[in-house]
């Protein structure tokens, strides 16, 4: 293709992106094809020749579509939503059509300064203290890879990088049974090893991790021997919406100096409105918090929100600089590259801007709270439906429930028939989850352009498909 056929097509996929997002709830919203099915529609061996994009875009729509599963749908309240509202995406276009490589304000300034800036409103929104200061990485797992490793080296005086974990006490870090299992990996990318991840038992209806339980193993494994190196605390984590008490637990990481590290990768959105703060007293003494724009808050996939108490002590943990790489002449600069993992980086800032500036703070809090509001309706209408029961209760807008008609005999084979039942459907898309050891079904709204009619229409779709099994 040549620059100048570019435009005829642009306009021909943005008219066809228009039409998707404004029909897709029209369509099932789990993706209907079999294992296999793509892999074998698509040839063996590459082409030797170019082809029109006539045919490109066709086999697009013959091929992939039927086998996306439309996370845009209205009525997508599986896993948590992984929006694209209709400014982030022209964002995104822009991205993709200057196609700059931000590792360093040399190589994108404006990229670099709009980070700094959109991080700082985003810091607003959520009422953190100035002294707080962000990145923009790729997702939450590797925020959270970014805190363990500067964990590791802050418990190890800095000498992790350089000397390895070799003939050191073992390193522990602190958790519930609640949290992402990224934390796990991000335990084994930095060879601390799974069984120093440190499952601290929970409590209480926020499935919240036990502050008393948790001096106690850090005492223990003090009296071992061991290296007590970090917390890592949930609020609003993927099965149950967990949250630990964040004050408590934070007060105890300072008591034994331990790095903490918040992954409110879904729910953190929700902390623009003030009436969900109560969720996370205490927040500003963690020393990194995480959470995703992409999930919640309408902007587009990948963009998650790393706010650092002391950026001091990732850089020192990530930060290398050969020549190649080195700004010189300038002063006051920041090179986000030394902020996480990868060296390459996308212009995800831009995005940001565009969708606050076009919504507005306020007009995003309404959208979260609607969500909110609508997805409690739903669970107190199916709580008070024959035969069903709610697991755990409503943590914004993330609940669990159980079909448990009498007589049953085993409930969690008949739920997972039920989950596989409703998502067969089409209509709704939901997932389930495990609480206590019991297989339960979650339910959280969350979707941009998702409505009341189309939260309450679960209730009938639920109901009716339990009623033929």
């Amino acid at each position: 293709m040549k620059w100048d056929e570019f435009s005829g097509w642009g306009r021909r996929i943005a008219d066809w992106a228009q039409d998707y997002h404004l029909t897709v709830g029209d369509k099932p919203v789990r993706a209907r094809t079999e294992p296999g099915e793509v892999l074998n529609a698509l040839p063996a061996t590459p082409p030797e020749g170019g082809e029109g994009m006539e045919a490109i875009f066709a086999d697009f729509e013959e091929i992939v579509m039927p086998g996306i599963t439309h996370w845009q749908h209205p009525r997508f309240f599986a896993y948590f939503t992984s929006n694209a509202a209709a400014p982030s995406v022209l964002a995104e276009f822009l991205t993709s059509a200057i196609a700059p490589q931000c590792m360093l304000w040399q190589t994108s300034p404006a990229a670099t300064e709009m980070e700094t800036r959109m991080m700082d409103w985003l810091r607003q929104a959520l009422d953190l203290p100035e002294e707080f200061q962000g990145v923009i990485q790729d997702s939450a797992s590797s925020a959270t890879l970014a805190a363990v490793l500067t964990m590791r080296e802050k418990a190890l005086n800095w000498q992790g990088n350089q000397q390895g974990l070799f003939a050191q006490k073992p390193l522990r870090i602190y958790c519930s049974s609640e949290v992402h299992t990224s934390v796990d990996r991000a335990i084994w990318v930095a060879g601390i090893g799974q069984q120093n991840l440190v499952r601290v038992p929970i409590k209480g209806d926020w499935r919240g991790m036990d502050p008393a339980a948790l001096r106690q193993a850090i005492e223990a494994d003090i009296a071992a021997g061991m290296q007590p190196a970090g917390l890592i605390l949930c609020v609003g984590g993927t099965g149950t919406g967990a949250t630990d008490p964040v004050d408590e637990c934070l007060q105890i990481a300072e008591d034994y100096g331990l790095y903490s590290h918040i992954d409110a990768a879904w729910a953190g959105s929700a902390m623009i409105c003030p009436e969900y703060r109560h969720y996370w007293p205490g927040v500003e003494r963690a020393d990194s918090i995480v959470f995703n724009p992409h999930k919640w808050l309408g902007v587009q996939f990948d963009c998650s929100a790393h706010f650092l108490k002391n950026p001091d002590d990732l850089v020192q943990t990530l930060a290398i600089s050969p020549e190649y790489l080195k700004t010189h002449g300038k002063d006051g600069i920041i090179n986000y590259s030394e902020w996480s993992v990868p060296l390459g980086r996308r212009f995800r800032a831009l995005k940001i801007w565009f969708l606050i500036r076009t919504y507005g703070l306020e007009g995003l809090r309404q959208r979260l709270r609607n969500h909110i509001t609508w997805s409690e309706a739903l669970h107190d209408k199916l709580a008070a439906t024959p035969d069903f029961e709610i697991v755990t209760p409503p943590m914004w807008s993330l609940w669990t429930f159980r079909y448990a008609p009498k007589g049953a005999s085993d409930l969690d084979e008949l739920n997972l028939k039920l989950v596989n039942a409703i998502n067969d459907d089409g209509r709704i898309y939901l997932t389930q989850t495990r609480v206590d050891g019991d297989l339960v079904i979650r339910f959280q709204a969350g979707q941009f352009e998702t409505t009341q009619a189309d939260v309450m229409m679960a209730h009938g779709v639920i109901t009716e498909i339990a009623a033929t099994l």
